[in-house]
């Protein structure tokens, strides 16, 4: 699988901070990015059990649907105290609204109710990179760290406001978006998708 400079890839994500993130690891590479949105593309149901799955699942579909390369993330929050939760369904648990502050008061409750005030945890991100023709590979990484409360910051989207990445102080909604994207779990799953030699000068 190769994708040369100045080709078009559609970021098979309808929500935009996700976007954002990946347009932004994509510029240097000479990739013009097309959001799913933007086609008008549906957003396939995530039935698979695992972040993987549900990344192939999303690649495939806008590939198929759009006649062009497409990148899928699947990504979420693994609380370690809570068994995992909220991981593939972190989504879900911001509601029909996407209301992430709902998600991360849920979360907290469900620690006060274990005794808890905080707990190690993790952000999973897999990243599936789909041709038209069926081809498709992908790519994982994590970033770990703890949780804290109430939520902090104004940067950022989803859980970003209660996660601090081992070795810092401050949480993702508060640190500068730049640095961020250079170590996040999608940043990390992007970097084993360049050191896989996909985007290339030329054919």
């Amino acid at each position: 699988m190769r994708l040369p400079r100045g080709s078009q890839l559609v970021v098979a994500s309808h929500n935009e901070g996700k976007v954002r993130e990946i347009k932004a690891l994509l510029g240097p590479h000479g990739i013009v990015p097309l959001s799913a949105g933007s086609l008008g593309l549906p957003e396939p149901e995530e039935t698979a059990k695992t972040f993987a799955g549900n990344a192939e699942l999303k690649a495939r579909a806008s590939a198929q649907g759009s006649g062009h390369a497409a990148l899928a993330d699947d990504s979420g929050l693994c609380v370690e105290a809570l068994g995992g939760d909220p991981g593939i369904y972190s989504a879900r648990w911001a509601g029909e609204t996407k209301d992430f502050s709902i998600a991360m008061t849920r979360i907290e409750s469900e620690l006060k109710a274990k005794g808890l005030t905080t707990s190690a945890a993790k952000f999973v991100c897999a990243l599936s990179l789909a041709l038209p023709s069926g081809e498709i590979q992908t790519f994982e990484g994590e970033v770990h760290g703890t949780l804290t409360f109430p939520p902090r910051g104004d940067h950022g989207f989803g859980y970003d406001p209660i996660f601090i990445a081992d070795g810092m102080d401050q949480t993702f909604a508060e640190i500068d978006p730049a640095q961020k994207h250079a170590m996040s779990h999608r940043a990390r799953a992007f970097e084993k998708l360049l050191h896989s030699g996909i985007f290339v000068e030329s054919l």
